[in-house]
């Protein structure tokens, strides 16, 4: 079973910084599909429900772009 989670995510700004949150979540788990919009500053995440919404933040935060 997987959950879908949306973050705002202010410092979400151009294509390197899609790469960067890609990279960083898609690191947490092989079945982790991200889709991020830097027009909307959102973040939308599909993952297994083993992977914790606190994960996903901290993935977030370390990458230097903390959800709002």
């Amino acid at each position: 079973m997987s959950t879908e989670t949306t973050f705002q995510v202010p410092s979400l700004n151009c294509g390197h910084c899609v790469a960067s949150v890609t990279r960083a979540l898609s690191a947490l788990h092989p079945l982790v599909e991200v889709q991020a919009d830097p027009a909307s500053k959102t973040v939308r995440v599909q993952a297994p429900a083993s992977v914790e919404r606190a994960r996903l933040i901290a993935a977030l935060t370390e990458a230097g772009y903390p959800p709002a």
